[in-house]
């Protein structure tokens, strides 16, 4: 809702707190847009931000000697409570990795449940269409469209949009447009474009989803908060965890062999959309016939399960030269099966992304700030695992405790608490 921690980094890329200098990062009450509809808590206005957050900073710390008093009440936030959220993603032909790590694919054409919390009130929903290769129907599809809404929200789509390279956004079935601003807030749901082919979209609960576009296919990430743990179910799996659990149709029946193709296909195609809860826009002759008039998955295409083994194929030395290292298997699909080799790489892309993007969610291990032992001096203003902390003390007081300590993997400091001794109390 607009308020939040201003978070301040050194030239290394550590944190400031304020503890360490008043420079450091601050919490604050509103951000400086505040948030509307305004004069609804907890939405809080700029102004609010003004009074409560840059004044009483300037009154109680800057224009006076009580900076010691006022970071007392008002310390920065070490963000060592910080849990980060759980991505899971849709890409290239469609492919999917799930929030506890399981891999898959599914080439339903239809429009299929990807993430539905009904705790959370989320629902996120894709449509697939079929492959083409030069106007030939290519038995593999890709994902064309992702639809969304969370409680009593605006519904959100993105599409690919066929009049240019970008993607489309649509509120309750309007076009929006981001020629003027970038970003918008509207009713329950907040959408960010920065450019025309990547758009992202927040909810108060914390769930976010970025939609990218990638050559002609679509990249969609869903990022989860904790708060959704053991609440989710969908194309995109139980969000708990446990990778065992993960792909359960919509009868609770899990799959058993994750390498079975055909049993995959049957998992996809249990989470087709009802008629009644599409979310999706349909506003032109082809999406009624092929989508809104008919059953939601069709039956009557069945793609190609697995990858041809061809010596002849004339792209296969373009597969190898693409598809590298891990994740190659999807990329492979794209390129014999989808029949493009910019597909495969754009695949390749965004499998890698997902790693890197997974990688960077790991927890970052903190042992939170230390204090330096009165009558002496601290050295070292980094607290994250490995980080070591030096203590000495003032002339004429001798140190009581570890004079080093370091930030170990459990999070705590080694060593004991440090502090400062009149050196003639100590002799005695």
């Amino acid at each position: 809702y607009g308020a939040g921690q201003q978070c301040c980094y050194d030239s290394t890329g550590a944190q400031v707190l304020t503890a360490d200098s008043i420079g450091g990062s601050t919490p604050d009450r509103a951000h400086d847009w505040g948030s509307p509809p305004f004069k609804k808590p907890p939405r809080i206005p700029g102004l609010s931000h003004w009074i409560y957050d840059v004044l009483s900073f300037y009154y109680c710390c800057l224009w006076s000697d009580n900076c010691h008093y006022y970071f007392k009440h008002r310390p920065s936030s070490d963000c060592r409570r910080y849990q980060s959220p759980s991505s899971a993603v849709v890409f290239g032909d469609p492919h999917f990795i799930t929030f506890d790590g399981v891999s898959y694919s599914f080439n339903g054409k239809g429009e299929y449940t990807l993430v539905i919390s009904e705790e959370k009130q989320l629902i996120v929903q894709g449509r697939t269409e079929p492959v083409k290769d030069s106007g030939t129907t290519i038995k593999a599809t890709k994902l064309t469209a992702v639809a969304m809404t969370e409680g009593l929200s605006d519904i959100i789509e993105v599409r690919l949009d066929g009049r240019n390279d970008g993607l489309e956004v649509l509120r309750n079935q309007q076009t929006l447009s981001f020629a003027e601003q970038t970003w918008m807030d509207l009713q329950g749901v907040f959408v960010f474009s920065p450019t025309s082919t990547n758009v992202t979209i927040m909810f108060p609960s914390g769930a976010g989803v970025e939609v990218r576009r990638r050559g002609e296919t679509m990249t969609t990430t869903v990022l989860l908060p904790e708060e959704f743990k053991d609440s989710t179910l969908g194309l995109l799996g139980k969000m708990n965890g446990d990778a065992k659990d993960d792909l359960a149709l919509t009868n609770g029946q899990l799959v058993q062999n994750h390498s079975n193709p055909e049993e995959l296909f049957n998992f996809g195609a249990s989470w087709a959309v009802q008629n009644t809860s599409a979310l999706f826009t349909y506003d032109s002759e082809y999406l009624l016939s092929t989508y809104y008039f008919v059953p939601r998955h069709d039956t009557s295409f069945i793609p190609v399960f697995s990858v041809p083994e061809n010596p002849d194929d004339p792209l296969n030395n373009q597969a190898a030269d693409i598809c590298i290292g891990e994740g190659s298997q999807f990329c492979r699909y794209d390129i014999l099966v989808g029949r493009s080799p910019l597909m495969g790489n754009a695949t390749r892309v965004s499998f890698q992304s997902h790693v890197s993007l997974v990688d960077d969610l790991k927890p970052v291990i903190s042992c939170g700030w230390l204090p330096p032992p009165t009558n002496g001096k601290k050295q070292g203003t980094t607290y994250l695992q490995g980080a070591k902390v030096q203590f000495s003390c003032d002339e004429g007081y001798t140190l009581s405790g570890s004079a080093e300590r370091t930030c170990q993997s459990n999070g705590k400091w080694s060593g004991e608490d440090t502090s400062c001794l009149i050196s003639s109390m100590k002799s005695r």
